[in-house]
């Protein structure tokens, strides 16, 4: 099943996550619709796979049989940089191994399942702040 999560720059806050879609999709595809919800002028940084997205600032990839620039180089280090912490917030997605693993419950379930998980992380990354 196919997952994206939405987060804040420095992985402060979940913002949004398509849980268990079942077919199989691209990532870009899979953004395009859950792009609707947001202000058209709000930027994202993506990976690679994102590529070709007007709003979605990308890595460069190396052409074929060819080199990327020094600028290029550092401008990719950047990206790289930012993206670490929302690569640091799946990681923690996915120590539950609900999302790293073969998922042998009942489907329907699968998104609530995520949804929870997801709620157990904002709460651990101290987001989530439930009343006394």
């Amino acid at each position: 099943m196919k997952n994206q999560v939405i987060v804040l720059p420095n992985g402060e806050d979940i913002v949004d996550i398509v849980a268990g879609h079942p077919e199989p999709k691209s990532d870009i595809n899979l953004f395009r619709e859950r792009q609707k919800g947001f202000d058209h002028r709000q930027k994202f940084n993506g990976d690679k796979a994102d590529e070709g997205e007007s709003s979605i600032k990308t890595p460069k990839k190396k052409p074929k049989k060819g080199e990327l620039s020094l600028s290029q180089k550092e401008k990719n280090k950047e990206l790289a940089s930012e993206l670490i912490f929302v690569e640091h917030l799946i990681r923690v997605i996915k120590i539950f191994r609900v999302a790293s693993e073969r998922f042998r419950l009942n489907p329907r379930k699968y998104e609530q399942i995520m949804m929870t998980i997801c709620g157990v992380v904002r709460l651990r990354i101290g987001t989530l702040v439930l009343p006394i």
